[in-house]
């Protein structure tokens, strides 16, 4: 059995709880890939329909390494906010995305990225454009195919030269990353990878041939 984790601080367990419980609201059967070292410890998932993967990090008491894919279901049931620890539970097959994961080091800045407020404007207005385009489609034309092809015409453009995708700032929005006030946030690039990074967790897309060829849906809704 994999001992147990401790947290440096119980509030990072909570942290790690409602990231959890976002991600399994997307997908129930929710896998993440857990990698720790030197009492560092990076929390990887897939929420489907954003195609990216989502990053949270915590700091642990002890040092052991520590690098397994498990249920998230299993594992947010496994945590004890109170006690600041996770049982983890038993490793699971994890799915493609689980092998292909952005580098540790060598990432730098990539400036043009606006204020957490701009991303958020942006992401409240390809909302309102993907709902006003799905209401005026004609009844014969409201169909899965087509509603997912404004998605994916929406979602994929770039925050001005940056290179980061809409479907990027949507998804730290969606999981908790890019709050309501304002916070700091970041942009860097390491070979093919961007990252969008706040003090909450981090979203990390490939510049070129996305995350093996997965699907964008379009995901109006916002948590």
């Amino acid at each position: 059995m994999t001992a147990p984790l401790h947290f440096a601080d119980a509030r990072e367990a909570a942290d790690l709880a409602a990231f959890l419980a976002r991600l399994i609201h997307y997908d129930r059967a929710a896998v993440v890939r857990l990698q720790a070292a030197g009492g560092a410890l990076a929390v990887f998932g897939r929420p489907p329909s954003f195609e990216v993967l989502a990053i949270r990090t915590a700091t642990l008491m002890d040092e052991a390494p520590l690098d397994i894919t498990v249920s998230a279901g299993q594992l947010l049931e496994g945590i004890e906010e109170s006690a600041g620890k996770a049982m983890v539970p038993a490793p699971v097959t994890g799915p493609p995305w689980t092998g292909l994961l952005p580098p540790r080091g060598g990432w730098s800045e990539i400036p043009g990225l606006p204020d957490a407020g701009e991303l958020r404007g942006a992401v409240a207005a390809a909302v309102a454009e993907f709902r006003a385009r799905d209401e005026a489609l004609p009844a014969e034309h409201r169909t899965r195919a087509e509603r997912d092809r404004i998605g994916r015409e929406i979602w994929s453009r770039t925050i001005g030269s940056t290179g980061l995708p809409l479907r990027a700032v949507h998804a730290a929005q969606a999981l908790g990353f890019l709050p309501s006030h304002e916070v700091p946030v970041a942009l860097l690039g390491a070979g093919a990878w961007v990252r969008l990074r706040t003090p909450f967790g981090s979203v990390a897309v490939r510049a070129a041939g996305g995350l093996g060829g997965l699907t964008v849906t379009a995901v109006p809704h916002q948590r």
